[in-house]
């Protein structure tokens, strides 16, 4: 049980300063860690979604006082991927995690691809809220609800590639991943009960102690850098999924 705690918090820990810096990843080594700990993967969502909760909250009151928040994206956010969020807790038990990992998985590369490839130069951020941010926060949400992963690597790849500043997409996203991740852990707990608790508190305590660093990582990271490294990140999710999409010999 101890060493439970101690694996988890350290797990929680480095994936918190991942996805803090770049937007993404956290719930991918989460949901690893626990399923190589011999957790369901419908009990290992439930929990990284639990422990979601609080890391993303501390992490998003992070960049809420370092001014990595713009309010009105929050909000276009928050609200379509609660909902979204809601909605995929509901198929959840009905549709296969694996087939909706692997419907995201074409987009994941082509996004990751384009950040990876477009020109820097002469490119103007902007702070302004995409016409397309809450079809994409619905849609998000209930990605992750389902898959358990993907509100991050869908909405930020999507934002930075519209042009918005990438460390106010990254904290902003955050901050909505805080609200969304409780909606999905209420459903989760009727759906599925409570998380193994020893593992949750790990990913909560290693999450939160490593949440201030993370914010200020992503604050101090240059546009080019950050944008380079989601691109990178989210096609080795996209690869990722691809390689447990085929049966091993």
């Amino acid at each position: 049980m101890f060493t439970d705690f101690l694996t988890s918090a350290l797990i929680g820990a480095m994936a918190q300063l991942v996805d803090g810096a770049l937007g993404m990843a956290y719930g991918v080594t989460s949901a690893a860690l626990l399923l190589a700990l011999g957790m369901p993967p419908a009990l290992a969502s439930a929990s990284v979604h639990y422990a979601e909760t609080f890391t993303c909250g501390a992490s998003g009151v992070s960049h809420l006082v370092a001014g990595n928040v713009l309010r009105r994206l929050f909000w276009s956010l928050v609200i379509p991927g609660a909902i979204g969020a809601t909605l995929g807790v509901y198929v959840v038990s009905h549709v296969p995690p694996a087939w909706m990992k692997l419907a995201l998985t074409p987009y994941l590369i082509g996004v990751g691809l384009f950040l990876l490839l477009r020109p820097f130069r002469g490119r103007r951020l902007h702070d302004e809220t995409p016409a397309i941010t809450r079809p994409l926060g619905l849609a998000a949400g209930f990605a992750d609800a389902v898959a358990g992963g993907g509100w991050s690597a869908l909405t930020v790849t999507t934002l930075v590639a519209r042009g918005v500043r990438p460390r106010m997409v990254i904290g902003t996203v955050h901050l909505a991943k805080c609200v969304v991740s409780a909606v999905a852990s209420i459903s989760f707990l009727v759906q599925v009960g409570l998380p193994h608790g020893a593992s949750v508190l790990g990913l909560i305590a290693g999450g939160v102690v490593a949440a201030p660093l993370s914010a200020i990582l992503a604050r101090r990271m240059p546009p080019r850098v950050a944008t380079l490294l989601a691109a990178i990140a989210v096609l080795a999710i996209g690869l990722n999924n691809v390689a447990h999409s085929f049966p091993s010999h």
